[in-house]
């Protein structure tokens, strides 16, 4: 899911990733629900509190916004009116808050467990979510509930709005959304993002949304910290897809992710490549479960990026050609692990290839058509264990030993 800015072949993180805490919880009723309160009204206050604020956020009422927030809290206040101010251009079609827990009830201060949900405009069909731990004061003789205090919560990335101004570009089917980087930047992605989205249905003819949000901070630091993880972990990686598997159909949008020092590393080659390959994620996300293999999962995002290139399949896959032509053709499939991020660029590029070339075979000797019918298959099922064997049976009529056998004489042949 992650490319690293290399010309003509990229390497990646692990095949899936969950970063921004996103849920598939479908929020289609009021702005906030809180749990039953046997301490009194303390829960069904805070809600109603939060309800305003998120009212406030949809109305884009500073003035609103700001009387929901503790009228004491003046630094808390000048940020959060900041944070509102970088939302502005965002196109929300929802924003609410669900109440999970409130401790300190009874006292005048209390700590809320909450889930922020929102949606954008036109691209999510169900929310994305991001736990918070709210502090709330009362105030005045009204008794009044005020937001003291609002942070992502242990364990959450941070959101894009909290980096600075987002800046919109609109593409023809694709959302970007930048923080601190050239509006010109941000067009040349939108183009890119544009062209990928049809590149994939030509790939992947399974119904999806066929549209893309791209992220783009200001920073591999600021990537990071979207995503949840020590920057060292993204130096190099142009792109990451966030987003949920389990096959149950109601994910939410996934939020392609670039990290705009290595992306622009890339040539145009590299670049068109980077976003097709996690556009693909975007459009496969709803038949990709925990069933499904990374060599599956990333191979056939590598080869419906590769779909409409003309590079031969040495100048996409060096690592692997040079394997084999040094005798050292691989034994078995790319295992799961082999796809993390480590010491040895090398073999992380030739389990991203070897992926690759597996796909191709079964394209190539089988048909598009079982491929994609093979691909359903494995992710219909929700645990690994007999999942590709079944798959392999039913779909392509062979059995794991004998796809392993002919994957590697493909390689031969391919490559050597």
């Amino acid at each position: 899911m992650a490319v690293r800015a290399r010309d003509t072949r990229r390497v990646r993180t692990r095949g899936r990733r969950t970063a921004g805490a996103v849920l598939a919880a479908l929020l289609l009723a009021p702005a906030c629900s809180a749990p039953e309160d046997t301490a009194g009204t303390t829960a069904q206050e805070v809600g109603a509190t939060l309800d305003r604020r998120a009212a406030a956020v949809m109305e884009h009422d500073t003035d609103a916004y700001l009387a929901a927030l503790d009228p004491r809290a003046a630094s808390f206040r000048a940020a959060q009116r900041t944070e509102l101010h970088n939302l502005a251009d965002v196109p929300l079609e929802s924003w609410a808050y669900e109440v999970k827990d409130v401790t300190g009830r009874g006292t005048d201060r209390v700590t809320a467990e909450v889930e922020l949900r929102y949606r954008i405009k036109g691209y999510d069909k169900a929310p994305m979510s991001s736990s918070r731990t709210v502090e709330l004061v009362r105030r005045g003789e009204a008794r009044t509930w005020y937001v003291a205090a609002d942070r992502a919560a242990d364990g959450t990335p941070g959101q894009l709005w909290q980096q600075g101004d987002v800046e919109v570009v609109r593409g023809t089917h694709s959302l970007v959304l930048g923080v601190g980087r050239r509006t010109a930047e941000l067009r040349r992605i939108a183009a890119t993002a544009d062209r990928a989205v049809p590149a994939v249905t030509g790939a992947w003819p399974e119904a999806w949304a066929e549209r893309v949000v791209v992220l783009v901070p200001g920073s591999v630091e600021d990537m990071a910290e979207l995503l949840g993880s020590p920057a060292a972990s993204y130096r190099g990686i142009a792109a990451v897809t966030t987003g949920e598997v389990g096959g149950s159909g109601r994910a939410p949008a996934d939020r392609v992710i670039v990290n705009p020092q290595a992306y622009g590393m890339l040539g145009g080659f590299g670049q068109r490549v980077v976003l097709t390959h996690e556009t693909t994620h975007v459009a496969t996300r709803a038949h990709t479960s925990a069933a499904t293999p990374v060599w599956l999962s990333e191979g056939f995002a590598d080869l419906a990026a590769y779909r409409r290139e003309s590079r031969t399949a040495p100048e996409l896959a060096p690592e692997l050609a040079e394997a084999v032509r040094g005798g050292e053709l691989p034994a078995q499939l790319p295992a799961d692990e082999d796809f993390g991020f480590g010491e040895d660029p090398a073999k992380l590029s030739r389990a991203y290839e070897g992926g690759w070339l597996a796909c191709e075979l079964i394209a190539r000797e089988w048909g598009e058509e079982e491929l994609i019918a093979f691909y359903k298959a494995v992710g219909s099922r929700f645990e690994r264990d007999g999942a590709v064997e079944q798959a392999m049976h039913t779909v392509l009529g062979t059995t794991p030993q004998d796809f392993t056998a002919r994957w590697r004489e493909y390689l031969r042949a391919r490559l050597g």
